[in-house]
């Protein structure tokens, strides 16, 4: 699993549209704080191209925007924290969080990790590789190698569902990102995150156990992102 954990249709369609939002705009008023204006901020523009993706509204957009680089009354304050643990069968995990409450996010995350582990910080990050992370699609049947090489990405693999994933080093992933679009790829999601050097194996009963962990910390308002260093069953 080298890309973010995402849920499998638990949640009611709704529910599930709305955190995605939620997380969506949180991340485009971090962005904004350094700049409004997309041309001249990559990491704003991938956060709106995401938001664009999933559909939400100009309007809630465009107030995101304006929201985090304090053009509006309102004063929004999120920070990034980042948890790392262990979900059950001792599966390694690192959580990002965005919060404007870091003692109410701490206490929810060691609620959460009850069933797993809670550990210090470097005891698991060690293990990933933070890295840019492009999943993609061709309908034409592309060489995706052929095509992560012109994109300037260091690794693609298949990502189990008809499409690709391409890994980049932080700084070449707007670039790539751009590459891949202009030689025709659909881009569905572009991050910043963690890929796992080591992951672990688990049968179908464990697995199902480290799921269910991971669907309750998804859950949580100020989880942003949970990667796993869990493999492909």
């Amino acid at each position: 699993m080298g890309a973010q954990w995402k849920q499998k249709g638990r949640v009611a369609a709704a529910d599930a549209k709305g955190r995605i939002f939620t997380k969506l705009a949180k991340e485009i008023m971090i962005a904004a704080r350094h700049g409004a204006d997309v041309s001249m901020n990559p990491r704003l523009r991938l956060a709106v191209e995401a938001a664009k993706k999933a559909s939400m509204t100009k309007d809630t957009l465009e107030r995101a925007i304006k929201k985090g680089a304090g053009l509006l009354e309102e004063n929004v304050n999120y920070e990034t924290v980042v948890y790392e643990g262990f979900a059950p069968h001792k599966v390694p995990v690192i959580v990002e969080s965005l919060t404007e409450n870091k003692n109410r996010t701490a206490t929810n995350i060691r609620v959460l990790f009850r069933k797993g582990q809670l550990a210090t910080s470097g005891a698991v990050s060690w293990d990933f590789g933070h890295v840019g992370i492009i999943e993609a699609s061709s309908a034409d049947a592309k060489d995706p190698e052929e095509a992560a090489i012109e994109a300037g990405a260091q690794d693609v693999e298949a990502d189990g569902e008809g499409g690709h994933r391409f890994y980049t080093d932080p700084p070449d992933l707007d670039a790539a990102n751009r590459a891949l679009a202009a030689a025709g790829w659909n881009v569905t999601s572009v991050v910043l995150g963690w890929r796992p050097k080591s992951p672990v194996s688990v049968d179908a009963s464990a697995r199902a156990e480290v799921e269910a962990f991971l669907e309750a910390l998804d859950e949580d308002d100020d989880v942003q992102r949970i990667y796993a260093g869990l493999a492909d069953g």
